[in-house]
């Protein structure tokens, strides 16, 4: 964490964050100014299309920017499979003992993972983890984070609380492309394409044409607007002040599949508004027109928006008509480096030649704070041509293809003083070859002795004691009263679900104690499903109302993420009361024990991994979603409100793709998001007894846009598996399979 006070004196100048996509990238956004530089290795990074790091060019970049007195942080920033994490500890080692400054990580098992086989290695914890308040920043931090990249969808208000409540060292995006979801709440790819975004291989279905009906039988409203779902380009430039006084210390800039011009020439403009307004903070700020105006030639999305620094959504932020990426090729280069990289500034370097008659000769040589020194043969009086002080220096500031060339190279040198040209060149570059190893080896690393050692491949079969006979228990989620009165005298049930919203925040402490009665009464207990989205304003209402929420005589509570999982902690509400929803992901074993750790026992089966992959997980504390229409997007934009105005009515309409399907979409005006649904429901009837065969703890039925004879009508289905007697499908109505037989790459 850094301490310094945001808020003006600025005791630690603010990180500019660059993408580098390739060695030859990272080269020219160091050179155009970035404090460091983020990239992907071969594998596991959130841009897996992009042209990424072999380990020999990691290993090199490195090097390279530690003798630029940079840093690199590495994208490790998927969720990964079992047996994934089983190569995670080989990829990482080599980059460990070479200094690798940091790790970005989405997945809770990797971060697990980091901590315990690479000690001292910082974990920044990724946008993708969808941190959105001091709750969530404070967990990873005390579970090893030592950054939070927090999600894109914050106000400076927001961001503000987060430094004021943890202190800790922020990283937001200031530049580039906007996701329509929240980062790693976004399953719309993956579902209708198999091209995961947690598994960095997002497909932008958010780029495609889309039509908004109030109803299934509707027309289209606003037939114009065909492309609700793809979000301008952020540009900050004009709110650097704000930023920094926010609390945010690295300013990141988003393009990794993007070219050098493109990535080196917003570095620029970022570098040069940045150094104008720390060199003095106190004079009014301005972005020159020219400089704007460079920034939208570079690249841009129907034009800018600053994003959600200063606004909760709108429709100013959304391209609607057209949102190809548009730029001007004919712009002049911010930048003199080639394509290639090529023409890098060298480190300026000091140095003293010591010349001596009879003892050995002496380099010097200084460079950012490491200074060394290196003997060479003994210096003799010359019999004959004594050395000139001209080619003795002529000589020795020949640094040829070394990353350094010397700023200043002071002589000492007695009269009449030799040595072979051949002996001053192998000083020289015994010296220069001494400094860069010194130079790196401040950064080097030896593994610990029992790092690699883990039990992550481990069998978890010593805790599978259920037969595939056994009764799985029966949990329902309830997104509306009717729901919940129809699940109510089902004598399957063991737990129901409650979603906050079907109640209101106005109507919950009132009225979920009679609900909550009643449940018990049927002999059921009643969970309070906790909102997707749980920000600022969200946490300081659950803060002032949780002490009667508890004394409704609720039995548990589902979390939907990181935030309400430290909410609950903080709040000493007891963790055998706790059930993670899918979106605490757990998608290995590691993940698990990482979950373990940070006391959440109860979580939902991932819904990503198939029934091969599933078999290798440990589901013996987890719950398997067995029929429902999954969420696909969360997104604090409401199309409702982008598409026909806020009259804060909410209500489900539907989204129209290209080919007539139609995607569910429940505005929520209470904490003002959407919820944006599969176009079919999930149902496994059919699949029954091989989910029996994963011992899961639990299966769920998720009802949400259902009534009341459709939720009546889905447990006969349920029933139907039970007893063995599914048909072929399982499932009367259009339906998928989500991912349980083919899973996502």
């Amino acid at each position: 964490m850094h301490k310094d006070e945001r808020n003006g004196n600025l005791n630690r100048k603010t990180e500019l964050l660059a993408p580098a996509g390739s060695f030859a990238i990272l080269k020219a956004v160091l050179n155009a100014g970035a404090d460091a530089v983020y990239a992907a290795g071969d594998r596991f990074g959130a841009r897996a299309y992009a042209k990424n790091f072999t380990e020999e060019e990691m290993l090199a970049a490195i090097d390279y920017v530690h003798l630029k007195g940079k840093r690199l942080y590495l994208t490790v920033n998927t969720l990964l499979k079992n047996a994934e994490i089983k190569e995670l500890y080989g990829y990482l080692a080599p980059l460990y003992e070479a200094g690798l400054d940091a790790v970005i990580v989405q997945d809770i098992g990797v971060l697990h993972f980091i901590k315990t086989h690479f000690p001292g290695l910082s974990i920044h914890a990724s946008t993708q983890m969808t941190v959105t308040g001091a709750y969530g920043a404070r967990l990873l931090l005390e579970e090893g984070c030592s950054r939070i990249v927090t999600a894109r969808e914050l106000s400076l208000e927001e961001i503000s609380d987060i430094y004021r409540k943890t202190g800790a060292e922020i990283e937001s995006f200031v530049h580039g492309a906007l996701c329509y979801s929240y980062s790693g709440q976004c399953l719309l790819s993956s579902m209708i394409g198999g091209r995961s975004g947690n598994r960095g291989r997002c497909a932008q279905p958010c780029r495609l044409s889309y039509g908004l009906l109030a109803g299934q039988e509707t027309q289209e409203r606003r037939g114009g607007e065909s492309y609700p779902l793809s979000l301008k380009d952020l540009c900050t430039i004009r709110m650097i002040p704000e930023l920094v006084k926010s609390g945010i210390y690295s300013f990141k800039i988003e393009g990794r599949m993007k070219q050098a011009e493109y990535a080196a020439g917003v570095t620029a403009i970022y570098r040069k508004y940045l150094d104008i307004y720390e060199r003095n903070p106190g004079r009014p700020y301005r972005v020159s027109d020219e400089d704007y105006q460079r920034l939208l030639d570079l690249g841009n999305r129907c034009g800018f928006t600053d994003g959600y620094y200063r606004r909760r959504n709108g429709r100013e932020m959304v391209t609607f008509q057209k949102p190809s990426h548009e730029k001007n090729t004919s712009i002049t280069p911010l930048i003199h480096e080639d394509a290639d990289g090529g023409n890098d500034n060298k480190e300026n370097i000091k140095g003293i030649l010591r010349l001596s008659i009879n003892n050995p000769a002496s380099l010097v040589l200084k460079y950012n704070g490491i200074e060394i020194e290196t003997m060479g043969d003994v210096v003799q009086k010359a019999e004959k041509q004594p050395l000139s002080e001209k080619t003795v220096l002529e000589k020795m500031k020949k640094t040829g293809n070394t990353p350094f060339q010397f700023e200043d190279l002071q002589l000492e040198m007695d009269a009449e003083s030799f040595l072979p040209v051949g002996v001053l060149n192998q000083l020289r570059r015994k010296g220069i070859d001494t400094l860069y190893e010194a130079l790196l080896g401040q950064y080097r690393r030896t593994l610990p002795e029992h790092a690699g050692k883990s039990d992550a491949s481990a069998s978890w079969d010593q805790h599978a004691q259920r037969f595939e006979d056994e009764t799985i228990n029966l949990s329902v989620l309830t997104g509306t009263l009717e729901q919940f009165q129809v699940v109510l005298p089902q004598p399957e049930v063991k737990r129901i679900y409650l979603e906050v919203f079907a109640l209101g925040q106005k109507r919950l402490c009132g009225a979920l104690k009679g609900l909550v009665q009643r449940a018990h009464d049927a002999g059921k207990e009643c969970y309070l499903a906790l909102p997707h989205v749980f920000r600022m304003q969200e946490a300081r209402w659950y803060e002032d109302h949780w002490r009667l929420i508890t004394e409704t005589g609720v039995d548990g509570v589902l979390v939907r993420n990181l935030e309400e999982l430290s909410f609950v902690k903080e709040q000493q509400f007891p963790a055998h009361m706790v059930q993670g929803d899918y979106h605490l992901y757990a998608y290995s074993n590691e993940a698990v024990r990482g979950w373990r750790s940070l006391s959440l026992q109860q979580y939902t089966i991932p819904v990503e991994l198939n029934r091969k992959e599933l078999a290798g997980l440990d589901c013996t504390d987890g719950e398997m979603i067995l029929y429902g229409y999954q969420p696909v997007m969360l997104s604090v934009q409401c199309l409702h409100k982008n598409m026909d105005g806020c009259d804060k009515v909410e209500g489900v309409s539907y989204l129209k793709d290209r080919y007539g399907n139609l995607f569910p979409v429940k505005n929520l005006c209470e904490d003002c998001y959407n919820v944006i649904y599969n176009i079919c429901p999930l149902a496994l009837f059919h699949q029954y007894r091989q989910i029996q065969a994963l011992h899961p703890k639990s299966v769920r039925l998720s009802f949400t846009v259902e009534n009341g004879d459709q939720v009546a009508q889905v447990f006969e289905y349920y029933r139907q598996a039970l007893a063995g007697k599914t048909e072929k499908n399982g499932y009367g109505g259009k339906f998928t399979n989500g991912h349980f037989k083919r899973g996502v790459e």
